[in-house]
């Protein structure tokens, strides 16, 4: 398969950025994929927000990119997430996609091509979180922002989309177990979110995967 087919093929499995539905009602995956009885931990609206899921076209083949927030943050620190963030009013989730890819790994936006948005993705702290798919040019240059990331590194796309690589794992957490997909790769333990949005890309990818809820 050349890059432009490959390129096709994903993008026509995406939603089209001009198709993206600012209600927020379009049909969410989420924290609640695995966990039907959690609840918010948040009660109030839900609050957008989008990520980057960055695919670097390598010669040799797709990588993800991938970052470990840093330790210093007071949510989330030292996990694994795509860049992003909450979107600032008025912003569409590729422009806030590409300003927080910036932000946070200095990426330049013109070496991203969009490919098209994921379903939401609703998370247990209340956040609407829209998957930006881009394609990276290989060339990219990444430098992190000590403020916000401790590194950022690359996963091979075929091993992420590898539904052999796709754990389903639980901890105990206040109000009862907690159940979420992880997918470990090298030293690096992919979860939670990150990898339940990992999951939903492989769904869109692959007509004949089984639903998030069987895993």
């Amino acid at each position: 398969m050349t890059r432009d087919e490959r390129r096709a093929w994903i993008a026509s499995r995406l939603d089209p950025i001009d198709s993206y539905d600012p209600s927020l009602a379009n049909p969410l995956r989420s924290d609640f994929d695995l966990n039907p009885g959690l609840k918010f931990d948040n009660p109030h609206a839900l609050r957008p927000a989008a990520v980057l899921v960055g695919l670097i076209e390598h010669e040799e083949g797709l990588t993800v990119l991938l970052t470990r927030r840093s330790d210093t943050l007071r949510s989330h620190t030292g996990q694994i997430a795509f860049p992003g963030g909450r979107c600032d009013p008025g912003e569409t989730p590729w422009t806030t996609a590409l300003r927080e890819a910036n932000e946070e790994v200095g990426l330049d936006p013109a070496c991203v091509t969009l490919a098209g948005l994921l379903h939401g993705y609703q998370t247990v702290t209340g956040f609407h979180v829209t998957p930006v798919v881009g394609f990276i040019d290989p060339r990219a240059q990444f430098t992190p922002s000590p403020e916000e990331v401790a590194d950022v590194f690359e996963t091979p796309f075929d091993f992420l989309m590898d539904p052999a690589n796709h754990q389903r794992q639980y901890r105990e957490a206040p109000g009862g177990r907690r159940h979420f997909y992880a997918m470990p790769w090298n030293d690096r333990f992919i979860w939670g979110a990150t990898a339940g949005m990992l999951r939903s890309l492989y769904e869109r990818l692959h007509d004949d995967a089984p639903e998030a809820l069987t895993g």
